[in-house]
């Protein structure tokens, strides 16, 4: 009887100990799920705040992009606009102007602008705007900035043969009271920053050389087989490289084929080479490569037109077609490449606007002449040239 009991009693506790333990465990269970559901909710919190903040500074580098584009616009619009001359010397004031080359095609159309500008537009003595041909020696065109000097010109502006030079050209006209405007052949950074810096009369105006290496690279995703012709999964090119040394080559050759791989498109380069922006080094190089890689060039990129206009000579002699079977850009939107793109023999450029540059140029030159303050860089903008705008443009530059 004992024993039963004592056994009873045994169960008894342990089934109280069982049912203990049981809300032990639910208690912890519980406890669990609440820390759990207490994470979850703090994660879920920490997403959205970092969703919210993502989305805040998202708004915020699109309002600051838009905010500098609408400043950049509203510089150009500033600088383009036809000065007041009042208080400048028209008849008296002389205007020292030395162009790196007069054979280049570009720069024939950009110093006939200026000079037509500044005559006719602003009223300068013709006879005071002197125009020199640096015949692509830097030394030749450092004399010429001496003699400029020596004459006593009330401004210079000038299309360096090598930018490298700016340093030195800065200094010498600096030494001599004369503000200079440098154009199309940009000084590095540094330079510039040192004009800003040291109070120095001296600005830049060109074109951002990046925008018409990424526009050419725009132009060939824009075909209907993103340049891969042969449909191998990648774009075989050469590159027809105007001066390695110059700021715009370098960025012309980086940005194009950069355009390409940001867009996911894989590439292949066959052959870089240097053409000094000349015509006939242009049609060589591709005839050299044409003979040599044959159907495996897909598109040929040249830093200007003039090469560009080369190419397509030595393209056409291979029996090759543009638009079918081979792509071709150039950059200048020279009047025989713009007539070629409506003619169909050319699949893009990107118009430099020379009209813009010019213009501008002796804008900074006037303000100059004026006490006023002037940025050191100035930029104008590309214009993509395709199919779809080549007869504006085509109408425009005749």
């Amino acid at each position: 009887m004992k024993r039963k009991v004592l056994a009873s009693l045994l169960c008894v506790a342990m089934g109280v100990t069982m049912i203990g333990s049981t809300a032990v465990f639910a208690e912890d269970a519980a406890e669990e799920t609440t820390d759990e559901a207490a994470t979850e909710e703090n994660a879920e919190a920490e997403d959205a705040d970092a969703e919210e903040a993502a989305d805040d500074t998202a708004e915020a580098e699109d309002a600051d992009a838009e905010e500098a584009a609408d400043d950049t616009a509203e510089a150009a619009s500033d600088l383009l606009a036809k000065p007041d001359m009042e208080g400048v010397d028209v008849d008296n004031a002389k205007i020292g102007i030395s162009i790196y080359q007069f054979t280049d095609n570009f720069m024939t159309l950009y110093r006939t602008e200026l000079v037509r500008y500044l005559t006719e537009d602003l009223g300068f003595n013709p006879d005071n705007v002197i125009v020199q041909d640096g015949k692509n020696d830097q030394a030749e065109q450092t004399n010429q900035i001496n003699n400029f000097i020596t004459d006593q010109v009330d401004v210079m502006i000038l299309n360096l043969v090598q930018s490298s030079s700016a340093p030195q050209v800065t200094d010498m006209c600096n030494e001599a009271g004369i503000p200079v405007v440098y154009i199309n052949r940009q000084p590095d950074e540094t330079e510039s920053d040192r004009w800003a810096s040291d109070g120095l009369k001296a600005t830049y105006i060109g074109a951002d050389a990046r925008q018409s290496g990424t526009f050419q690279g725009e132009e060939i995703l824009e075909t209907e087989n993103k340049g891969d012709i042969n449909g191998d999964g990648k774009v075989s090119y050469i590159m027809v490289q105007g001066d390695p040394e110059n700021i715009d080559a370098q960025y012309r050759t980086e940005y194009s084929i950069k355009a390409l791989t940001d867009a996911g498109v894989e590439v292949d380069e066959l052959l870089l080479q240097r053409g000094d922006w000349d015509q006939a080094k242009g049609q060589q190089i591709v005839q050299d490569a044409l003979t040599q890689y044959g159907d495996d060039v897909e598109v040929v990129f040249c830093n200007n037109d003039a090469m560009a206009l080369g190419a397509l000579q030595a393209i056409q002699a291979a029996g090759r077609t543009v638009g079918k079977d081979i792509y071709l850009v150039g950059v200048d939107a020279l009047t025989d490449a713009v007539q070629n793109i409506v003619d169909g023999n050319f699949t893009g450029t990107v118009f430099n606007d020379y009209f813009s540059q010019a213009q501008g140029a002796a804008n900074l030159a006037v303000k100059f002449l004026k006490g006023e303050e002037v940025d050191p860089v100035n930029m104008v903008d590309y214009v993509k040239v395709t199919a779809d705008n080549a007869q504006e443009i085509l109408d425009k530059i005749k």
